[in-house]
């Protein structure tokens, strides 16, 4: 850049960049212009552009060109300096003249060279004094920007950045706090009382946000390194350091949030409101005596009731949202006690039960804040019991009419909820909605439950006297009526969820809890009959039957489940007198009779069906309530009844996921009885779908009819094989499929390998079928069936793979190909790991199974590009978990080393890809396999280079491989050597090794892993294999970091290696790993 035409090329480019609505401009732009961001040598150019460009987009791309080098921290010291230093004198001389966005863009890049460079040279610390210096000029665009580079900068100090490891971003940000923030934050308050006390409310608008902005950021630090979850707007206690103890004991610091909260600016009052709420979660201990804290709650209290009063600002959505949030942190800081000892308490509660009162009146707008309202009453409820004194706390008079209130409005906002956006649709929605309420109502539970049953009962009238109608009538009528029901059902279901006496013995809470539940219960009947029993495809119909469910399981939960069977006497007593359900048996029966009645109709609403069976697996998963279960007879019918004919659902493609959890249950309450002679009944239907699938002919294999029933047995079979969790389940299980219906399996993979949808349920039945938890697969010592189930297993996967190699990569190759490989890859993983076959037979008998399994195998792999396997993270997952089992195996690693030596060198480069990744599973796995692989050379070639035994024929081949790949040790070039790779194979493999092991060290010493103990392993193994190559990557490390360093990293690599002897018994690695757990954290302290 040496003219200024190509100055203004480079302009018109920018501009297009920016501003260009052809894509095809914008991405021509950005393809010419990536080398500023990419290439150090072009810094000098964005300098240049900086000085002399006109257009404001000019000087955008040098800026975030200067940020992006900045960020990758591969520039020296001197020059992060200069950068800096040029930045800061620019904003000074040109600051003011510049557009909004180019003072922002230049302002980020001086604070994140600020960050990156804040532990390396104290010049850069300088930033505080030089922003300081902006605020002392006369200018008002000075002053600003003096302001936003404090404000970015806390921002950057408080934000990790994924270009550094969150270990070093805590140390900076800790020593940034330490050192500048409160100073800052004082800034920001002095800032704001100056505009104040000037009489410059009426500035420019950035002038007014800025300074209250700041504060926030200031309140908003990440002070205890616990980072705040940021898709929730709540947050534990804001930890301040003692030191901020006078600026907040100072009134005038709540005072001043307060009074900009009644500027006439949304953003600046919202964001006033949002400090208010962080200074309301201030750590209690920072105030050392009760007079200042108090002195503090009596100003926030104050401050609150005077915009309850005037309610000035809340007409605007956000203020609302902060200030319900605000009200909310009062009681989850401070004691009711101290509540109440501030002298306008009454005065205070009374204005907030009457804004909340107001706030349920306009549920629509109010929805999402209301829920901080609640919040507040109900600790204020919870903690009544805890309350000494004889100050009154005014909750038995508003608590009551809040209550109402809610119910009221939950039931008035049917007529306004639409279909597409029905707050009875969100679970979590729901979940906000009704957390707090079981403590409202419990605590004036008489008064609560008479009301809510006389809303329930008006209801449930017309419901019943719909059901007898012959025809459904005013539909839209009907679908309120459900909806209003289902609004009461999900409020007595929350009601029950929680057993809590607070002003009530247990025996009365029982009495209406039980008044309640029975209307629900009454309702379940009425649900299925008449007219209702024809409305399943109606929205409001299943809305209703999704909170009955909710109810049952609620119910369950505090009435029927093991603990809960012999304490609640009281309730059965009145659900005796009111529906004639005496013990839980009678009650149980009700309830698997929904189950099942839901399971019938509702055929084509996957939403039901799946709450349906979680209630079921519920029940079944309990070890008093699933013997309870097998004693009824609806559980009998379904156990007896579970065909396509009597359940449609089972025939529904939406849900077919269903199915295999259906089974899972069914087979779980199989299980519990003994004897083979149920399992073999209720196996019978499965067994005639196995039969007349075995009867057809080849092409109607083809037909969707026969793929569909195929699948279905087979989801159906995963589902039992799920169930089976012992020795002998299994073995029920197993003898039932082996060797009868095998050839079955092998037919359809043969004949239908390329129909993902046939192939996938397939392998993910033998996927559960074959894996060995709990030590299911048990066989007896002398029994075959180990052997004989791998054979099956090889089959199937010789038959898959050879055939799915053949076949053309389509468009959708993940589905078509990919899927299939790695569910297959996930079989063979678990057969060969899962320690129930003695795979020496195979070979001691010529039986090709195991060889031709892991040949097909290693060709599925081979034949995916390694790319394809970082993208597809189940893909990644299951390839990494095959090579772990396949280099941990002494059998199965010899097929690795079979193989030609640049497909080796593949693969033990896919493992080091696999180290680098992000998924610290993948990572762990590849470090096994490392480990595996480095153990075998330490353990097999010391006997080649002693002299001792012969090596062995895997040996052997691992030295092939080293040899002839040179290429990857270039500084090996004796042709000799080559020819004699066993005299110099362990210089050879040193050099193969070297590069895994600096990314080993690498992820240890740069990175923040949380598999530390993983990586430890063959990080030993590998420096056992040569001192040499641990030696002289030490030295390329120590070359790496500041000579004044050096000495100091020099050390801890001696320490590294203290008390560690040459051998890879498990002590000596113990050893090692805690050596380099404190090698990593003294590396890394500066």
């Amino acid at each position: 850049m040496s003219s200024m035409e190509s100055l203004a090329q480079l302009e018109v480019l920018c501009e297009k960049l920016y501003n260009s609505r052809d894509s095809a401009e914008r991405a021509h732009a950005e393809s010419t212009l990536k080398c500023f961001s990419e290439n150090s040598d072009y810094i000098s150019q964005c300098q240049y552009i900086l000085d002399n460009a006109s257009t404001p987009y000019a000087l955008m791309l040098a800026s975030t060109s200067l940020l992006k080098q900045v960020s990758d921290r591969s520039l020296s010291l001197q020059l992060r300096l200069d950068i800096r230093n040029y930045v800061m004198n620019y904003l000074a001389a040109r600051g003011p003249k510049l557009q909004n966005f180019v003072t922002v863009s230049l302002i980020q890049l001086v604070c994140r060279i600020t960050k990156f460079g804040w532990l390396d040279d104290d010049r850069f610390r300088d930033i505080f004094k030089e922003a300081t210096d902006f605020l002392a000029l006369a200018s008002q665009d000075h002053y600003l920007i003096g302001l936003r580079i404090l404000n970015f900068l806390v921002m950057e100090m408080n934000q990790a950045n994924s270009a550094m490891p969150l270990s070093l971003h805590r140390k900076i940000a800790t020593s940034f706090k330490d050192q500048f923030l409160l100073q800052i934050f004082q800034i920001s308050l002095t800032s704001l009382h100056q505009l104040k006390s000037e009489g410059n409310f009426p500035v420019a608008d950035d002038l007014r946000r800025v300074p209250i902005s700041l504060a926030l950021r200031c309140l908003s630090f990440d002070f205890v390194g616990s980072p705040v979850d940021e898709s929730s707007e709540e947050f534990g206690t804001v930890q301040l350091p003692a030191s901020w103890r006078p600026l907040l004991q100072d009134p005038s610091t709540v005072q001043i949030f307060f009074d900009y909260y009644k500027v006439n600016d949304t953003t600046v009052s919202k964001e006033a409101l949002e400090c208010l709420v962080r200074l309301a979660s201030v750590r209690r201990s920072l105030f050392v005596e009760d007079p200042a804290r108090s002195q503090f709650l009596s100003h926030l209290m104050s401050g609150t009731r005077e915009i309850l009063q005037t309610g000035q600002g809340l007409a605007d959505h956000g203020n609302y949202h902060e200030f319900c949030r605000l009200l909310g942190r009062f009681k989850v800081n401070y004691q009711l006690s101290e509540l109440l000892s501030v002298e306008f308490y009454g005065e205070w509660i009374g204005l907030v039960a009457e804004f909340t009162t107001k706030s349920l009146l306009s549920w629509q707008w109010a929805s999402n804040s209301v829920y901080y309202l609640l919040s507040l009453w109900s600790r204020l409820v919870t903690s009544l019991p805890y309350l000494k004194g004889d100050t009154p706390s005014l909750l038995d008079e508003t608590v009551p009419k809040i209550t109402e209130g809610f119910i009221t409005s939950r039931i008035n906002s049917v007529q306004a909820s639409s279909d597409l956006d029905n707050p009875l649709d969100s679970a979590e929605g729901l979940q906000d909605q009704l957390e707090s309420l079981p403590y409202l109502c419990r605590f004036k539970y008489e008064s609560c439950s008479l009301f809510i049953i006389n809303i329930m009962e008006p209801l449930l009238q017309a419901y019943t006297a719909r059901s007898r109608l012959p025809a459904p009538g005013d539909v839209a009528e009907l679908s309120v009526i459900e909806a209003q029901i289902a609004w009461m059902v999900h409020i007595i279901a929350a009601i029950l969820k929680i057993r809590q006496t607070v002003g009530c013995s247990q025996d009365s809470q029982e009495l209406f809890d039980a008044e309640l539940a029975a209307r629900v219960l009454q309702l379940i009947n009425i649900t299925d009959t008449g007219v209702h029993a024809q409305r399943y495809q109606e929205l409001s119909k299943q809305r209703l039957d999704r909170a009955i469910l909710i109810f049952v399981q609620n119910f369950r939960r505090s009435y029927v489940g093991d603990q809960a069977m012999h304490a609640s006497k009281q309730l059965y007593a009145r659900l005796s007198e009111l529906l004639g359900l005496t013990d839980h048996l009678v009650l149980l029966n009700v309830i698997v009779g929904k189950i099942a009645t839901n399971l019938k109709c509702y055929a084509e609403c996957e939403d039901v069906i799946d709450h349906t069976l979680a209630l079921f697996q519920d029940l079944a998963s309990g070890y008093m309530t699933g013997k309870l279960l097998l004693k009824l007879e609806s559980t009998k019918f379904i156990m007896a009844n579970h065909s396509r004919e009597n359940f449609p659902f089972l025939d529904e493609y939406r849900c077919v996921c269903s199915r295999t959890n259906f089974y899972y249950i069914l087979g779980s309450l199989v299980f519990m009885e003994d004897g083979p002679i149920k399992f073999r009944t209720f196996m019978e239907p499965l067994l005639q779908i196995a039969v007349n699938l075995e009867a057809s002919a080849d092409a109607a294999f083809r037909t969707d009819a026969v793929k569909y029933a195929f699948t279905g047995l087979m989801r159906d079979l995963r589902g039992i094989a799920m169930a089976t969790n012992s020795r002998r389940t299994y073995g029920l299980l197993f003898d039932w499929l082996y060797p009868s219906r095998m050839p079955l399996l092998l037919r359809a993979i043969s004949l239908l390998t390329d129909e993902p949808e046939v192939t996938t349920p397939l392998f993910k039945f033998m996927s559960e079928f074959v894996l060995n938890k709990a030590q299911r697969l048990t066989f007896d010592s002398s029994s075959p069936n180990g052997i004989l189930l791998f054979r099956e297993i090889s089959k199937l996967i010789v038959a898959y793979g050879s055939r799915i190699l053949l076949l053309p990569n389509g468009t959708d190759i993940y589905a078509r190909k990919y899927k299939g490989i790695w569910i297959s890859l996930t079989v063979l993983s678990r057969a060969l790991c899962g320690n129930y076959v003695n795979f020496g037979v195979f070979e001691l008998y010529g039986d090709r199974a195991l060889a031709d399994a892991l040949d097909i195998s290693l060709k599925m792999t081979l034949s995916i590009p390694l790319s394809d396997i970082l993208t597809f993270k189940k893909l990644s997952k299951a390839y990494y978990g095959y090579m772990e089992v396949m280099f941990n195996n002494h059998i199965t690693i010899s097929s690795v080393l079979n193989l030609d030596t640049s497909t080796f060198v593949h693969i033990v480069s896919t493992l080091e890809s696999g180290l680098k990744g992000l998924d610290m599973g993948i990572s762990t796995q590849c470090a096994s396999a490392i480990d595996s692989l480095a153990a075998f050379y330490f353990n097999n070639i010391t006997n080649i280079t002693a002299g001792d035994n012969p090596p062995s024929p895997a040996a052997l081949n691992l030295a092939r491989h080293i040899g002839e790949f040179p290429s990857l040790f270039p500084q090996v070039c004796d042709a000799n050597l080559l020819h004699h790779i066993l005299k110099g194979y362990y210089v050879i493999i040193t050099l193969f090794l070297q590069q895994i092991l600096k990314t080993l060290f690498e992820i240890i010493i740069f990175e923040d892993a949380g598999n530390q103990w993983s990586l430890s392993r063959p990080i030993l193994s590998l420096i056992m294999i040569s001192e040499q190559m641990f030696s002289d990557l030490r030295a390329q490390i120590l070359a790496s970091q500041a000579v004044e360093q050096q000495q100091r990293l020099s050390q801890c690599f001696d320490k590294l290696m203290t008390d560690v002897t040459r051998s890879l018994e498990p002590k000596n690695r113990d050893r090692f790993t805690q050596n380099l757990t404190t090698f990593r954290h003294d590396f890394r302290a500066k």
